[in-house]
């Protein structure tokens, strides 16, 4: 005894149920299909049924402003991705909001009106995922450290040895923040002692004090002095078995009031070649 045949109807409204289960959205509409049957021994015959046809989910696109909350070390580079995202998604409107991570995670956590929000170390963006104020972070980027001095060099540095020197005027951005967290773990791996003149809350403030011969050396990220220019400053290389190398996290805000241009951000700064070229133009190096 055969068991109980299921029609077509009754299959293709099981399918929509479960799109609807995901949150899909679908139409139905009634169609009539004409399909010819052909028996590899016999001639083709025809037959009619009526069938509802489930249509994909629509694709809802980017539009509207979103409001991006990135690290100060991306203050060049994200404008230029920004553009480059209205070009492709017309429509969208991306504002940027810089300042050191830490400050950033904070403000997100206050409830502050941002959609997106990138950080210069996973560690701060976890703090963020862990109070469940963004959704899953995505890596797009890395960077690592350079010691920044005023043009000319006048202290004459040479090493991260150097900075140990007495007299000199150093300067490191807060632990609180990437920028400070690396380049604290720069001098540990050197066993280089220093007490720091300043503690910048981001390390544009740190660099712009160092341009302005306030200070005779800070540690920055590589991105930002390649950013200003050999011209406004100088700079020392760090030994790669010294240095620190720092990834960057991207995440959709949770209370974003525009979740599908948010999500749509996040995708396009780690996957487009476009945003990635960008990147690497300013010194960013790959996350994978």
């Amino acid at each position: 005894m055969s068991g109980p045949r299921r029609s077509g109807r009754g299959h293709v409204r099981g399918v929509v149920a479960l799109l609807g289960a995901f949150g899909a959205v679908v139409a139905v509409v009634p169609i009539t299909m004409a399909a010819s049957v052909q028996a590899s021994t016999g001639p083709a015959t025809s037959m009619q049924a009526p069938v509802e046809l489930a249509m994909l989910p629509r694709v809802v696109k980017p539009t509207g402003a979103i409001t991006v909350s990135a690290a100060a070390s991306l203050m060049d580079v994200f404008p230029r991705v920004g553009a480059a995202f209205q070009r492709r998604y017309p429509g969208t409107t991306v504002t940027f909001n810089f300042a050191g991570s830490s400050t950033l995670v904070s403000q997100v956590l206050a409830g502050a009106p941002v959609d997106v929000v990138a950080t210069a170390s996973e560690p701060t963006m976890w703090k963020a995922r862990t109070a469940g104020a963004v959704n899953q972070p995505q890596l797009f980027a890395r960077n690592s450290m350079i010691i920044a001095v005023p043009p000319g060099n006048p202290a004459r540095i040479r090493s991260v040895a150097d900075l140990g020197r007495p007299g000199l005027l150093i300067g490191m951005c807060d632990v609180s923040v990437p920028c400070g967290a690396a380049a604290r773990d720069v001098l540990a791996a050197a066993d280089v002692q220093l007490t720091p003149v300043t503690r910048e809350l981001d390390v544009r403030a740190l660099l712009s004090k160092v341009m302005s011969g306030e200070l005779d050396a800070g540690i920055v990220y590589v991105t930002d002095v390649k950013a200003v220019g050999p011209t406004k400053v100088g700079s020392i290389a760090i030994p790669q078995l010294l240095n620190v190398t720092t990834t960057y996290p991207i995440a959709s805000v949770r209370s974003s009031g525009n979740p599908v241009t948010a999500q749509a951000f996040v995708d396009y700064v780690r996957s487009s070649p476009s945003a990635q070229g960008l990147l690497r133009a300013y010194g960013f190096q790959r996350y994978w």
